[in-house]
């Protein structure tokens, strides 16, 4: 199946070059059904060819003027039969035609008009927002990916939207800030126009302003709007490396890169950053990291659980894996978090295939999109990882989260301390983190909360005393799993970068 992905005016003119070449069956997987339509009338008059669409309520109808066939051939093979019979060429959009193409003798007529054994020429357009071909189409189908509406387009449309408003009490005009329109516009990319426009309007009409305050409304309705499946999730809440111990190397990078990231186009001679790896120890902010990257670059964070992917929709797992990556390139600029990669990418024999075609769909994203999308994958487990996911390349690079030292062991301490409302200065934090060699970051917390849960039993406040004595009653991971641990630290110390 020939795939095939321009700019507008570029769609024209490749789409037209189809129809010429006498391409039998062209597949446009879309909702945008109105600028498939468009689109087509350019061809159509490129060509000289008619244009008509067909649908299940409202029979063919002539789409490239105003008079012509209408409301007739309601059913599918009393329609296909007809384009069979007709000999003047032309093409002919079916739009969700998904449901009919199970039948066998549809399926078989579609293959028999798309022969073109004759001239002129007729050209089958599908459209729907899922369209699966049976086998022997797919070899002949052209699957015309349809661009959704360009920036300048959709800037043009907020701005008419903006002077459309109009409060009722003589106040025309919306206030824009141009910051925030920058950002708007970068957020609706993606979607179709109706659905733009939408979002658009449910901004400006709350109060007749466009601000920073209407972003994050706008990014989770457009996640919403993309509805890809349940696997792909939408983290609501950031973090802020203010808020993270340590990972000096890893801020220092992240900081060379925010700008780049943020703008349309990189500089001239410098790559768009594309993400990175974390390795490391569990507890110790692989997660936190994450998410604190999608608020350091100010984008949406996007969530995909490998582990979701693979065992909810095993059979479906390279589709729905290239559905959730065409979302996160909607939702673009963003940040794709791909959690405990080994669980889906580990790949063996035992799964019919299945892992090594999701690695394969993975592996070739990652080498071909151009969109912002910056990948952020975590993984407590390198050994089971293929070494295809770890050469040079395939991520910008590959971070070592290890257990922190004590000034981080200290800083995490207070970072908790802080969140429950406690003073650190109260507390001996050098001495705690003397004591707590060894520990993760998720397990210094748990030792504050153990702590405060003490001191709630006493009726007393928490003293540096309660918190110690956690530290002494809790074995760390480093010592229950020390063998392997162990062994990751020192894979990590030659083969990786200390975050």
């Amino acid at each position: 199946m020939t795939k095939s992905s321009a700019p507008l005016e570029a769609q024209k003119h490749e789409l037209a070059v189809h129809v010429r070449a006498g391409a039998g069956l062209v597949v446009i997987e879309s909702r945008d059904e109105l600028r498939a339509v468009e689109l087509l009338r350019h061809v159509s008059f490129e060509t000289l060819r008619p244009l008509f669409v067909w649908s299940a309520a409202r029979g063919l109808s002539r789409a490239d003027r105003e008079s012509g066939i209408d409301g007739t051939f309601s059913e599918p093979l009393e329609l296909l039969r007809h384009i069979d019979q007709r000999r003047d060429g032309g093409i002919f959009l079916l739009a969700d035609f998904q449901p009919w193409l199970d039948d066998p003798v549809i399926a078989r007529l579609l293959r028999e008009i798309s022969r073109n054994e004759q001239p002129p020429a007729t050209t089958l357009v599908l459209t729907g927002s899922r369209i699966d071909l049976p086998e022997p189409l797919q070899a002949k189908a052209v699957q015309f990916e349809l661009d959704p509406p360009a920036r300048a387009e959709l800037e043009q449309m907020v701005r008419a939207e903006a002077r459309a408003w109009n409060d009722g009490r003589g106040k025309v005009q919306a206030r824009i800030d141009d910051a925030a329109l920058g950002a708007l516009v970068d957020n609706l990319g993606g979607l179709i126009m109706k659905d733009a426009r939408r979002l658009a309007r449910n901004a400006i009409y709350d109060d007749g302003v466009l601000d920073d305050a209407d972003l994050p409304g706008i990014m989770k309705a457009k996640f919403d709007l993309l509805d890809p499946g349940g696997v792909l999730g939408y983290e609501l809440e950031t973090e802020r490396f203010a808020n993270i111990a340590g990972m000096p190397n890893l801020k220092r990078w992240l900081d060379q890169r925010a700008g780049v990231f943020r703008e349309d186009k990189a500089p001239p001679g410098l790559d768009p950053p594309k993400g990175m790896l974390l390795l490391g120890v569990q507890g110790c902010g692989k997660s936190l990291a994450a998410r604190a990257v999608a608020g350091h670059f100010s984008v949406p964070l996007l969530h995909l659980d490998c582990g979701a992917l693979y065992n909810r929709f095993h059979g479906e797992s390279e589709r729905n894996m290239r559905e959730s990556l065409r979302s996160a390139e909607r939702m673009a600029p963003c940040v794709l978090w791909i959690d405990e990669l080994e669980k889906g990418m580990a790949t063996g024999d035992n799964d019919g295939g299945t892992s090594r075609r999701m690695l394969a769909t993975l592996l070739t994203w990652m080498a071909e999109r151009r969109s912002r999308v910056f990948l952020v994958a975590t993984s407590n487990d390198v050994t089971r990882l293929p070494p295809e996911l770890l050469r040079k390349g395939r991520f910008d690079e590959i971070f070592f989260v290890d257990l922190p030292d004590a000034a981080a062991r200290a800083e995490i301490l207070r970072i908790h301390l802080t969140r429950r409302g406690l003073k650190p200065q109260l507390y001996d934090l050098a001495t705690l983190a003397e004591h707590s060699r060894g520990y993760s970051g998720a397990e210094l917390e748990h030792a504050v909360v153990a702590g405060l849960y003490t001191a709630h039993e006493e009726e007393t406040s928490l003293t540096n005393a309660h918190i110690l004595d956690a530290i002494r009653a809790t074995r760390p991971l480093s010592v229950v799993m020390a063998e392997p641990i162990a062994q990751l630290r020192e894979w990590a110390r030659e083969r990786t970068v200390m975050a």
